[in-house]
């Protein structure tokens, strides 16, 4: 188990670094074949031409190409020192440069916004694993009966509908005209929970219910695959009890599938519901990232990208390590 875990660390960062040379080459490399140049785009249009270029000697923008990715490499392991004249500006690891806009560092800007998209996609991540497995199985169980055929109809108009059309419906309904849930600001969880819950509830049910809608139907169909199989008669023909036979046997073969998707679906969410925040006025990464991309800040939409890949990668190594506690086929393969 111990060499499984490490072979699949071994792998998640050698594609972590493959991931940043490629998203380094996109955001340093493109703007300058379009005839952009970043040290324009820092310093402001209406910059005097010795400006840019000693921004451009700031950002190590004068330097090839191999030795600008070996500084922003270094910056994200060790720190970075930006020279500016004769005053030396240090950037602490992991250094992902500053805000074109702001001029403030890019990773305390994403720690500053990482709490809200965790509180976000945890919060739907949990409405929707249960509601949509239970759903499917319940599905399953009753198949062409009305609960099935109830829990389809919903799973369909779940997957059918988007983020922006059921956030602004749940809104006008719960908060304007029903005053159930309230609006206005994000609330942090350490100043007042339940207000943190009352302003995230909306947001975490509009999520939910497109995620729901996948798990219900996959686990559906492979609920019903599952209990056809030889070792479900064998255990009901032993005399076990029904919920044994569903919740030990058939359910461990269900989860394999549901543990790919939800690790890959949740680590996509950690870099940012950008629909979602967007709609729910939540100052979360996504909406970080959207603000950025309007503006043209490199430095921002880098970190982002960047930030998002390394959740990413990271949820495929666990989905991987579960697998192998699943279904120890995969440690032998």
């Amino acid at each position: 188990m111990i060499n499984y875990i490490l072979r699949r660390l071994v792998t998640a960062a050698l594609l972590i670094v493959a991931v940043s040379m490629v998203t380094f080459a996109i955001f340093f490399l493109i703007p300058k074949a379009a005839h952009a140049d970043p040290a324009e785009m820092y310093v402001g249009k209406t910059a005097t031409p010795d400006a840019v270029a000693q921004t451009r000697i700031k950002l190590g923008l004068d330097k090839p190409v191999y030795q600008q990715y070996g500084m922003f490499v270094k910056g994200l392991v060790v720190g970075r020192d930006y020279n500016s004249g004769p005053s030396v500006t240090h950037c602490s690891a992991p250094c992902f440069g500053y805000s074109f806009r702001t001029d403030r560092e890019v990773w305390p800007l994403l720690l500053d916004r990482l709490p809200v998209t965790i509180s976000l996609a945890i919060g739907a991540a949990i409405i929707w694993l249960f509601g949509g497995v239970a759903g499917g199985v319940i599905s399953a169980l009753k198949r062409g009966q009305i609960a099935d055929r109830f829990v389809m109809l919903l799973a369909l108009a779940g997957v059918s509908l988007p983020v922006y059309f059921t956030g602004l419906v749940f809104q006008s309904l719960f908060v304007h005209q029903w005053k159930i849930f309230q609006g206005g600001e994000y609330i942090n969880f350490v100043d007042d929970p339940l207000g943190w819950a009352n302003k995230l509830f909306l947001a975490w049910v509009s999520l939910a219910l497109l995620f729901a809608a996948t798990y219900a139907r996959l686990t559906r169909a492979q609920m019903l695959e599952t209990m056809g199989e030889d070792y479900i008669r064998t255990a009901r023909a032993k005399g076990l009890k029904e919920r044994v036979v569903i919740g030990k046997h058939a359910m461990r073969a269900v989860l394999t599938p549901i543990v790919t998707i939800f690790g890959l679906d949740l680590g996509t969410l950690l870099g940012g519901a950008i629909l979602t925040e967007r709609v729910f006025s939540l100052p979360g990464i996504g909406k970080l990232s959207v603000d950025a991309v309007a503006a043209k800040d490199l430095p921002i939409i880098l970190g982002a990208t960047l930030f998002a890949s390394f959740f990413i990668v990271f949820a495929n190594l666990i989905v991987d390590v579960l697998y192998a506690v699943i279904d120890p086929r995969v440690r032998l393969g």
